[in-house]
């Protein structure tokens, strides 16, 4: 495997695929029918300790703190898979939908990979707005607003349908929204009925979903934060307060990525 006994690991969201099936044979391991989740498959999401396949384990870079690596290696890598699922040209123009823990790695990237780049934020709280316009986004608005450009790509981490309807409407003619979410909340998909076709996608606007993420996302991304000194905003908490930092969570008091400490 590499390793070494006592070297510093990480476990992604990606816990183990088969290695057998098509996906698996052309690199999508993230498209596997036997993907296990870290924290939804297999026990670890709120663990002191777990077992993880060997092969699936990724030594952390130097530099890299245990808490700055964490969200890299589940908000951070997924982020990094939008990013390249979105085709964003150089000197183009992006929407982020939502601004939480992957949402601000995205726009650290960008800011680091394409300068010229420009950045426009959606996000319901004024708390996370400013935030984005701190990190270097050129304009910050509510998920219901208008962007003042059209935007080339959008990436959505929201939890809900209607800002994926409302993001729709700010994409240039050939445009793609990238949707990175595990899931989609039923309590507004309601909202899917008020779909427009030439305001929502004719001019070849596309949807694209984001599933998972594969060994070498997450390698890659590690590699890339590491040299280029991309840092997440961290808040900790002790594990046994994991309740308090979903409530913050849910009342939207987000700062970049929350993580919980161990021992």
């Amino acid at each position: 495997t590499g390793l070494a006994e006592g070297e510093r690991v990480g476990v992604a969201w990606i816990h183990s695929a088969c290695g057998r099936c098509p996906a698996c044979a052309r690199g999508d391991e993230n498209l596997c029918p036997e993907f296990r989740a870290t924290g939804r498959d297999a026990p670890g999401g709120y663990a002191e300790a777990l077992v993880a396949p060997a092969a699936f384990v990724h030594p952390i870079p130097e530099g890299l703190a245990d808490a700055e690596a964490a969200p890299l290696l589940c908000a951070g890598a997924i982020g990094y898979r939008s990013l390249r699922l979105a085709r964003l040209p150089k000197g183009g123009r992006l929407g982020l939908t939502g601004f939480g823990a992957s949402g601000h790695l995205v726009l650290k990237l960008v800011r680091h990979l394409d300068p010229e780049a420009t950045v426009c934020c959606f996000a319901r709280s004024e708390r996370e707005r400013a935030f984005a316009l701190e990190l270097g986004a050129v304009w910050a608005g509510d998920t219901t607003d208008r962007a003042p450009v059209a935007l080339d790509a959008i990436i959505d981490t929201t939890p809900v349908w209607r800002p994926v309807v409302e993001a729709l409407a700010n994409l240039a003619p050939g445009g793609r929204l990238v949707i990175n979410a595990i899931r989609k909340e039923e309590v507004d998909k309601e909202a899917l009925l008020t779909l427009d076709y030439p305001t929502h996608l004719w001019m070849e606007r596309e949807i694209k979903s984001v599933a998972n993420v594969t060994r070498a996302d997450v390698r890659d991304f590690l590699t890339l934060a590491a040299r280029a000194g991309l840092r997440p905003e961290v808040e900790r908490y002790p594990l046994e307060e994991a309740g308090r930092a979903l409530l913050e969570l849910k009342q939207r008091r987000i700062r970049g990525a929350k993580v919980l400490m161990v021992g």
